[in-house]
């Protein structure tokens, strides 16, 4: 359930950091899916044996995968101004793959609410910093700064 923020305390909220969402474990099926809905069909991605002699040592989810991710993991630290109705994707401004997720792997989200801007009234544009963790790595998957809007009554 979304946490609802009141319009009034808008600025409160520049700068919150989220609680990391839960782990999410990467599976072949959802690469194989993944490659199909895209035609991304590069063997590092959906055969496991020639992926095996790959540095990688196996198969590796599309990079495009891991940050459509963020949808999923969203749903777990959403904040939406009350009288909400609708939100928008706006896009990205920065997105960095820094790590490849190994088929298996666990991953989940960090986010960070960098701005909230109204831009006119009842609509508001967010800035959300978001890293992807992978369990045990070193350096998370990717990160990013993911831009919506909210329209509030």
């Amino acid at each position: 359930m979304p946490k609802v923020i009141e319009k009034s305390e808008i600025a409160q909220y520049i700068g919150h950091v989220c609680e990391p969402t839960e782990w999410f474990e990467v599976k072949q099926e959802q690469v194989n899916e993944f490659a199909e809905c895209t035609l991304d069909r590069q063997f590092i991605h959906i055969n496991p044996e020639a992926a095996a002699k790959t540095p990688f040592g196996g198969t590796i989810a599309h990079g495009f995968l891991t940050l459509s991710m963020l949808s999923h993991f969203s749903e777990s630290y959403a904040m939406i101004v009350e009288g909400f109705y609708m939100g928008v994707n706006k896009g990205f401004d920065k997105v960095r793959f820094l790590a490849p997720v190994r088929v298996g792997s666990r991953i989940r989200c960090h986010a960070t609410i960098v701005e909230i801007i109204e831009k006119r009234p009842g609509q508001y544009d967010f800035k959300t910093e978001v890293s992807v963790e992978i369990e045990g790595g070193d350096k998370p998957a990717l990160i990013a700064e993911w831009l919506s809007v909210q329209m509030a009554n």
